[in-house]
């Protein structure tokens, strides 16, 4: 009997493919399996054999590491958070059942996911006195959520962007050896756009105007952004069609394409000021020195980042990171994750995390060992930044970006050098978020863990109010 390997690799085979533009039928006839078989598979409702899993791989070029993506993790902490709600107290669900309803049918988990988006925000709406409408004023979008997930869905990787920006570049290092005056010519002979520095009222940061034929930046902008924003710009104007075909493909909420479509414009831009091929091997060149690729690129520490979690190009494949950001009171505003580690979806990131000891250490890049509850253990960094300010008393953002992949490619990083990645004792332990952390002895918690029961302990009083290990939990 052939051995057999226990992840479900469902979505990633499908999203190979599709990439590739083929069939169910034509990648079963290269496999020498049905396309029914295959059908099953990417659903994740057939076990793979490790042979098949080597022939799959070597189709598409990867490593088979690569090919096993652990979605059906992300999708049990999505649902052991939902679950964690005060609505659900009285129905004694345990993490087993909800592990078995993600595993057993991972397409109605997502529906329930989805499902419970739609009514945090119609509570959210009520609690503060809103109509209910699904808009910005409830305190919290489903959109947002809904594009976290398209982006997640898709590895982050999206072949047809990558395909027009590469054209698109070409076109640009034709026209001149310096990026911005390429740039600039490129908008003028193909769009007849002039694109002009000039004072823009607070918080704009350009201004596209169709009729008169321009494109304005803010004066006060660094380079960087100014680049980024224009770049952005050509994006909605140059990759129209393929932002649309894959908004289409994504199965999205009716709200949700804006926000999808600004995302996309996004990725497009990172694509065109950092090109992957040259930027990959920069990432190799420099073992992912980002301070090192910042001023090779003329780019931010944040776009240089988030450009690193796409490199997800078959056969040419970077690392698989997680990013995160998150403001100073713990808002997350971006959670991607390859390296299996769970961002909460709804609520605030562990406080032991480094992405919020950042915060204490402006400008530094912190590292951390960490170490979930189930035992997987990640290597993370995370940098505070500042955003805006850029004229004289105006507000500005204080963000923290954190960055992490897996233990066992720390040592491809040049922030692991020195370290002893081996030492459990350098290994801070993390959770996703109180309400679901099965860990009893966290001094930090904020909130009890939502299957255990606490009663007051009247002798000692412990330093955190829910600390189990002295409150008898």
């Amino acid at each position: 009997m052939l051995a057999t390997t226990e992840p479900r690799i469902g979505s990633r085979v499908q999203r190979l493919r599709r990439a590739k533009r083929i069939s169910q039928a034509d990648l079963a006839t290269a496999l020498g399996i049905s396309a029914s078989y295959l059908n099953l598979i990417e659903h994740n409702r057939r076990r793979i054999t490790v042979p098949l899993l080597m022939k799959l791989a070597g189709y598409f070029g990867i490593e088979p590491g690569e090919l096993v993506e652990n979605d059906e993790t992300r999708l049990v902490g999505d649902m052991m958070e939902l679950f964690s709600d005060e609505l659900f107290a009285e129905n004694a669900l345990t993490n087993q059942d909800i592990r078995d309803l993600a595993t057993s049918n991972p397409a109605i988990g997502r529906a329930v996911v989805r499902l419970y988006d739609q009514f945090k925000t119609l509570r959210e709406a009520h609690r503060t006195g809103g109509t209910g409408a699904l808009d910005s004023e409830a305190g919290y979008h489903p959109s947002t959520d809904a594009v976290s997930d398209f982006i997640q869905e898709n590895a982050n990787y999206f072949p047809t962007l990558e395909a027009e920006a590469e054209r698109i570049r070409r076109d640009i290092d034709f026209a001149s050896d310096s990026f911005e005056y390429g740039l600039k010519s490129y908008l003028s002979n193909v769009f007849g756009l002039n694109w002009r520095s000039a004072s823009l009222p607070a918080g704009i940061a350009r201004r596209y105007d169709a009729g008169a034929h321009e494109l304005i930046t803010a004066e006060v902008l660094p380079p960087e952004s100014a680049l980024f924003v224009v770049a952005h710009q050509l994006g909605l104007l140059a990759a129209s069609r393929q932002i649309d075909e894959l908004i289409e493909a994504g199965n999205l909420p009716a709200d949700a394409p804006i926000v999808t479509r600004n995302a996309l414009a996004s990725y497009f831009a990172s694509a065109l000021v950092m090109p992957y091929e040259p930027f990959f091997a920069a990432c190799q060149e420099t073992r992912y020195d980002i301070e090192r690729i910042q001023r090779r690129f003329r780019t931010s520490f944040e776009q240089v980042c988030h450009r690193m979690t796409t490199l997800q190009r078959p056969g040419r494949s970077g690392i698989p990171l997680h990013l995160v950001r998150t403001d100073i009171a713990g808002n997350i505003s971006k959670r991607f994750s390859l390296s299996g580690i769970h961002i909460s979806r709804h609520s605030g990131a562990c406080p032991r995390w480094n992405v919020y000891a950042a915060f204490f250490h402006p400008e530094r890049i912190n590292v951390q060992l960490s170490q979930m509850p189930e035992g997987q253990r990640y290597f993370c960094i995370a940098k505070s930044i500042t955003k805006g300010g850029h004229r004289h008393n105006a507000p500005r953002r204080h963000l923290s970006i954190g960055l992490g992949c897996h233990i066992s490619h720390a040592h491809q990083m040049v922030y692991s050098d020195g370290m002893n990645l081996s030492d459990p004792s350098q290994t801070v332990p993390i959770g996703v978020g109180c309400r679901i952390c099965p860990r009893l002895d966290c001094e930090q918690r904020a909130q009890p863990p939502t299957d255990h029961r606490f009663t007051l302990n009247e002798i000692d009083m412990s330093e955190s109010f829910y600390a189990p290990a002295r409150r008898g939990l």
